[in-house]
């Protein structure tokens, strides 16, 4: 056997998974199909539930290259509103910007700092399964390496060989989003908030999404749009074309121009609301985008890659300090309803959301009655992105978490 587990994918979910496994004393081999540094398509913007999953891991965010943000920018309908990220007990009260080439090798960084074995160029595409149970233990690379573990954690992405090879698909009543962005040298590199712009529109139709401006603080800034599958024209748009007649509607001394592009536009598939289940099966444990972990509200995937990572971390120390494969079974097979339990009445009220705004008119409706009103913007930005105190919150803290803990986790 090569090691107790294996994590898939060094991406922030494999990363923060590895490290609390080899935190919890177990030995981890962590496969990476690329070599650092690596790009993946991302906003880069960290909310402080991201905030707080680096902060346990203890990564030093003061370091030269984390930029800080105090909140929210929101555009729209001619209304410019700045919102600071709410004062909580459970979380800092402030967020991040750092670009994924370096934040996805600081945590893997992290990890082998923990004890973690890293491999980088293993691509990984298939299972090794127990011929009698049919338990997965272990994995094979496309170069024919095979290596051996006691439990597998994919933590692929949206792509996530192991799981389709599992038998693990896709739901197709779980909403999909599509991102895509560049970077431009620019003189707003550096911006004390993530800016977000509530109104995209394809000629006179106003879209389910949002853009975005995040200042890297390096000279750039990282320029996007998602876009929610519940729009009926969401297959016949051309996102990239999209991205670059919104930014050519921009003040020209931004510097969004096609000549200040360091990079390609980047497209990727932001999969949302557990849109792959079970997240446990027959020893592979999911994790992150692999399991659709990402918020519906706000597309944000990170944190809740690194939350899911962290708790699939305590499930399998726990199951695996079992003596008996029978117990160890019995703890991995209440991963999916301990998910459940954290995210899945919040994630349905996502899943209502997105459908709401993808009905012609809603969006422009919920933008222009929405975004005149501070004091319901406020509320908006605490329950789209998730930052409420559980019991020692304020009135909308408990009016979200009601609705959370009510609507159903299927």
């Amino acid at each position: 056997m090569d090691a107790d587990v294996i994590v898939v994918g060094a991406g922030p979910a494999g990363s923060t998974t590895a490290f609390y496994l080899a935190q919890a004393g177990l030995d981890v081999l962590l496969l990476e199909k690329a070599h650092f540094p690596r790009e993946k398509v991302c906003g880069d913007g960290l909310t402080p539930r991201a905030v707080k999953e680096l902060l346990a891991m203890g990564v030093d965010i003061d370091a030269p290259g984390w930029i800080r943000n105090r909140g929210l920018r929101v555009k729209g309908r001619g209304v410019t509103l700045e919102m600071d990220w709410p004062e909580l007990h459970s979380y800092p009260a402030f967020g991040l910007v750092r670009v994924r080439k370096d934040f996805d090798r600081i945590l893997a960084d992290t990890a082998v700092a923990a004890g973690v074995r890293l491999i980088q160029g293993a691509n990984v595409n298939a299972p090794v399964l127990d011929d009698r149970s049919g338990h997965v233990v272990g994995v094979r690379t496309a170069s024919g390496e095979t290596f051996r573990s006691r439990l597998v954690v994919a933590a692929d992405g949206n792509s996530t060989r192991l799981s389709l090879a599992m038998g693990l698909h896709k739901r197709e009543d779980r909403p999909v989003a599509v991102a895509v962005r560049t970077y431009y040298t620019s003189p707003r590199h550096e911006d004390d908030y993530l800016e977000s712009w509530l109104e995209l529109w394809d000629g006179d139709r106003l879209l389910p999404g949002y853009g975005w401006i995040f200042g890297v603080g390096d000279g750039t800034s990282n320029v996007g749009l998602g876009l929610l599958n519940t729009s009926a024209s969401f297959k016949n748009i051309d996102y990239r074309d999209l991205l670059r007649r919104w930014v050519k509607g921009m003040p020209s001394e931004w510097g969004y121009a096609e000549e200040n592009m360091t990079g390609p536009i980047r497209g990727a598939a932001l999969p949302m609301g557990f849109n792959r289940q079970p997240q446990y099966t027959r020893g592979l444990v999911l994790v992150g985008d692999a399991g659709g972990m990402i918020n519906p509200f706000n597309g944000e995937g990170i944190a809740y890659a690194m939350e899911t990572g962290r708790i699939a971390a305590e499930t399998i120390a726990q199951a695996l300090a079992r003596p008996t494969a029978a117990q160890q079974e019995r703890v991995l097979r209440a991963y999916p309803a301990v998910l459940k339990d954290a995210y899945g009445g919040y994630f349905t009220l996502g899943r209502v959301f997105v459908a709401a705004i993808g009905k012609p008119g809603v969006m422009d409706f919920a933008t222009r009655h929405g975004l005149p009103r501070p004091r319901l913007m406020r509320f908006a930005l605490k329950l789209l992105a998730n930052l409420t105190d559980p019991r020692s919150g304020d009135a909308s803290d408990r009016i979200i978490n009601a609705l959370s803990k009510v609507a159903p986790d299927a």
